[in-house]
């Protein structure tokens, strides 16, 4: 264990031992972020039955909006990506992520506005929310109950859908979400029932079962996958709009949980430049120099490399005029491990399970979520307590 600055404590490399040790376990994650993670299924039952009492029905007076606009940053602007995704390409109307202050200058009375942040205090969707109530748009509000954006919602006389604090923000990307997707289905621009919601949280409950810290790594795919990552660069591609979310999703956990180094995206943009990376001096370069007889821990051994991770949608549940870019989608996906495996870049795929575009979506964030934990805790770090953010925030509020 050594300290590094601004008090980080921690080890450079990760010890394997650590993650087959669940009182260990426990003591590195005194915050209890591997709890909090494995609540995911239940956050989508609460928040499906806070959202029902919710009066969302008067959304649907007015008719269909112009757009929909999912104000909030970090995690809860993802709520936006989820929703834009889930909505799919056949929505009616724009769906528009927006990580600012304020609102985009066009919104007016013809549009919505879903104003979300776990806190119920973020600069983002105070900001568009007090926009909103200002140029006439029909707001929603989701956040921390007796908060300020719960109050901003009262004097809007806006739904507001009240998401306990029970977790940090990053952990609670399920409780966040099915507010939202609820909000859009009334206004009639998603296909989400319940039996979708019920599959979804079932989904997430089994997985959090197969990544319980009792489940040993040669069992457990969240620990597999994060000894993998163990001391490299980490590339994670999605290979559709679907698994692009769940890979920037898992961007997000990476930097924040385990503080890893990584580059996020789609894999069809990756094909246009990024997919570069293979042949550089952490990918093709540095894997032709390597013993392949060395022991990962060997001194010998210490280059950082590119690990890639795909995550491949797999085209389920598939419409018949979709087929073509599903297909082209596939056969990129190959193409890359193809890549990857000639320039002797290792590779770990996760591919989609599930009826419903939501299913398939909690079928990639969980298991990565859950190894952004365990590649954390097999340095040493907390991933509930990340110094630099808390220092951030406080500069950015001086």
């Amino acid at each position: 264990m050594m300290d590094g600055t601004a008090g980080v404590s921690g080890h450079r490399h990760a010890d394997e031992a650590l993650l087959d040790d669940p009182a260990l376990l426990a003591e590195h994650d005194p915050g209890g972020m591997l709890r909090f993670t494995a609540s995911a299924g239940a956050q989508v039952r609460e928040s499906a039955a806070l959202a029902a009492e919710a009066n969302l029905s008067v959304l649907g007076d007015d008719g269909r909006p112009r757009a929909v606009v999912i104000a909030g940053i970090g995690t809860a602007g993802r709520t936006g990506d989820v929703l834009a995704t889930v909505a799919g390409p056949r929505c009616p109307v724009p769906v528009i992520p927006h990580r600012s202050a304020g609102v985009p200058g066009w919104v007016g009375a013809a549009d919505v506005v879903i104003a979300v942040s776990a806190s119920g205090r973020s600069p983002e969707a105070l900001g568009a929310a007090e926009a909103a109530h200002r140029r006439g748009a029909r707001l929603v509000a989701v956040g921390a109950p007796d908060s300020q954006l719960q109050s901003v919602a009262e004097r809007a006389r806006a739904p507001f859908i009240p998401v306990p604090r029970r977790a940090p923000a990053r952990a609670s990307l399920w409780a966040l979400t099915v507010p939202v997707l609820l909000a859009a289905r009334t206004l009639g621009l998603v296909k989400v029932n319940e039996a979708d919601l019920a599959e979804t949280a079932a989904r997430l409950d089994a997985d959090a079962d197969r990544c319980r810290p009792t489940a040993e790594s040669f069992v457990n795919p969240a620990k597999s996958l994060a000894l993998g990552l163990s001391g490299s660069i980490p590339i994670v591609w999605g290979s559709s709009p679907l698994a692009t979310v769940a890979a920037r999703r898992f961007g997000d956990t990476l930097s924040a949980n385990s503080r890893y180094p990584v580059v996020s995206g789609a894999l069809g943009e990756a094909g246009r430049g990024r997919v570069g990376l293979l042949d550089g001096v952490f990918g093709g370069l540095a894997e032709g120099e390597r013993d392949i007889f060395a022991d990962p821990g060997d001194a010998g051994d210490e280059g950082v490399r590119l690990r890639l991770v795909l995550l491949r949608d797999g085209g389920l549940n598939a419409d018949d005029d979709t087929d073509e870019p599903l297909a082209v989608e596939e056969r990129r996906a190959d193409a890359v491990q193809t890549l990857a495996d000639r320039r002797g870049v290792r590779c770990d795929v996760v591919t989609a399970e599930g009826g419903s575009a939501l299913e398939r979506l909690a079928s990639l964030v969980a298991v990565p979520d859950f190894a952004s934990i365990y590649l954390a805790l097999a340095h040493g770090l907390d991933p509930m307590a990340v110094p630099a953010i808390t220092e951030m925030k406080e500069l950015a509020n001086q």
